[in-house]
């Protein structure tokens, strides 16, 4: 297995030394075309044809990424926390051993080169401060993202993150993309990824998208809306459902009345009760399509 680095932290150190009009290109060229085959699966092309155009630069800003012009003197000490060796060499080691899982179980994974690197995440982002400072971005197999902002919380729970991340690599492996794919099908996702980083890293650990739902407004306000929907199919229309209202309402989307990441919550804990009712391990589970889950897991909408 062949895991890449790719230290962020030198490509950010160079963006703050040029003017400010030379970062985007070097935000393109060094720290995003790598990632290429990944944008090109979601149309997203490293830069647009028109200035001011939907590219990368635009896309990851969207998606809570700091935006290149923003890298400037001001960044050196969130720049500096991600700068240290053994942060990375922890993020390397807990890739190998995330997929080792895999392999214990006879795993046949399809890929064996993986690209990983840390991105600053925008503190100002409404998304991530919905998300307490870090997200990831796993849903391409072969490449994994951390987008954080650099403080001792986030960097605390960066291996979960990477977990659930490479979690994500291995399931869609195995349920391949397409564009039908459901409510059910990512809800599905998420709980596999959050379950299998909970496994490594301990309840304490557990991502904001699963710990802000308490039990009672998991079955009382998000199981009976989320069931209502699970066959619901598009981007535009899974987004108030798999991350709430506040997230669909700023990209724009339809909201139907659920709070932050209520897809995530419901399915880490549809998972839980299927593991627990099938004895089988969450790597085991990974594997499993969608609708075999759903199959098995019926009993789950009524507790």
């Amino acid at each position: 297995m062949n895991i890449q680095m790719l230290r962020s932290d030198k490509i950010y150190k160079k963006m703050v030394l040029v003017g400010k009009d030379k970062r985007a290109d070097i935000y393109r060229i060094e720290l995003m075309k790598p990632f290429e085959y990944k944008w090109n699966m979601i149309n997203v092309p490293i830069k647009a044809k028109q200035k001011g155009g939907y590219d990368v630069v635009m896309a990851s800003d969207m998606m809570g990424v700091l935006h290149p012009e923003s890298v400037d003197e001001q960044q050196t000490e969130r720049i500096s926390r991600i700068s240290d060796d053994d942060l990375w060499n922890t993020c390397e080691k807990t890739i190998v051993q995330s997929f080792e899982r895999f392999r214990k179980v006879n795993c046949k994974l399809e890929y064996e080169k993986y690209l990983f690197t840390i991105l600053l995440a925008n503190p100002e982002n409404q998304f991530v401060k919905m998300c307490n400072g870090y997200l990831g971005d796993g849903g391409i197999p072969g490449y994994i993202l951390l987008s954080l902002v650099p403080n001792d919380y986030t960097l605390t729970r960066a291996q979960a993150a990477l977990a659930h991340e490479c979690n994500h690599n291995v399931r869609w492996q195995y349920q391949k993309w397409h564009l039908g794919v459901s409510l059910a099908d990512m809800m599905i996702s998420e709980g596999l990824a959050e379950y299998f980083a909970m496994k490594q890293f301990g309840e304490d650990l557990i991502g904001p998208w699963v710990s802000k739902a308490d039990t009672g407004t998991l079955n009382s306000q998000i199981k009976p809306v989320i069931r209502k929907g699970l066959e619901v199919t598009g981007f535009d229309k899974i987004t108030g459902y798999l991350y709430g209202d506040e997230t669909a309402e700023i990209m724009g989307f339809p909201q139907v009345g659920l709070p932050y990441c209520a897809g995530y919550a419901c399915g880490y804990h549809l998972i839980k009760h299927y593991l627990e009712k099938t004895g089988k391990t969450v790597e085991e589970a990974t594997l499993i399509p969608t609708e075999e889950i759903m199959r098995n897991s019926t009993s789950f909408w009524n507790m």
